[in-house]
């Protein structure tokens, strides 16, 4: 997944916060979804699942073809009960969408 200003993609940045105890199972549950029902969605690109050292934030950086792809993702029935469940392991849950403004690379 490369990220660039000219891709005319939607990203979402998606953040979690839990209690270390609960990381893990968080983790595999994200896991699980991508495996099994968002990697085969339409319009989806791919993923990043990134777990801060203190386990109690979890990120994810989703790369989607249009707004209206992870729109639809979000209301099939199978995702919708996965984030009721994933959201009651969590402090907080909340994807938020971004358009690339810039990017750097090593020279």
């Amino acid at each position: 997944m490369q990220i660039n200003t000219s891709d005319d993609g939607q990203t979402v940045i998606t953040t979690f916060e839990m209690t270390p105890g609960t990381c893990a199972d968080v983790l595999d549950a994200l896991q699980e979804a991508y495996s099994l029902v968002i990697r085969h969605q339409p319009g989806f690109r791919g993923v990043a699942i990134h777990v801060n050292d203190a386990q109690t934030r979890i990120a994810t950086y989703s790369h989607w073809r249009a707004r209206e792809d992870f729109q639809a993702m979000l209301r099939t029935p199978d995702m919708r009960e996965r984030n009721r469940a994933i959201a009651g392991m969590c402090a907080r849950f909340e994807p938020v969408m971004y358009e690339v403004a810039a990017t750097y690379a090593p020279d």
